[in-house]
């Protein structure tokens, strides 16, 4: 059996936008959470140190590396798609 934790809840008034405020009832009716739940979980997600850089996945950080590479304007570029694929 599990002890459940007591967490000290701190209301807070929030002025949120009528439609945000359906919107997020709907889905928590969907999900089966409160709204207070929902922006809870929100607030935890949020990150407390700024980055850099957005995380990237491997194959975009790749992609990304060989475009920055590249010199090649827009109408190079058009063109070669032109030559590879035919043009239409």
């Amino acid at each position: 059996m599990r002890i459940q934790e007591v967490v000290m809840k701190r209301p807070k008034n929030l002025s949120l936008e009528p439609d945000a405020v359906s919107r997020g009832e709907r889905y928590g009716k969907l999900y089966g959470k409160p709204l207070s739940q929902l922006v809870n979980d929100f607030l935890r997600a949020l990150p407390l140190e700024p980055s850099s850089e957005t995380v990237l996945s491997p194959v975009v950080r790749r992609l990304r590396g060989v475009a920055a590479g590249a010199k090649v304007d827009r109408a190079t570029h058009r063109k070669r798609l032109a030559r590879k694929y035919g043009s239409r």
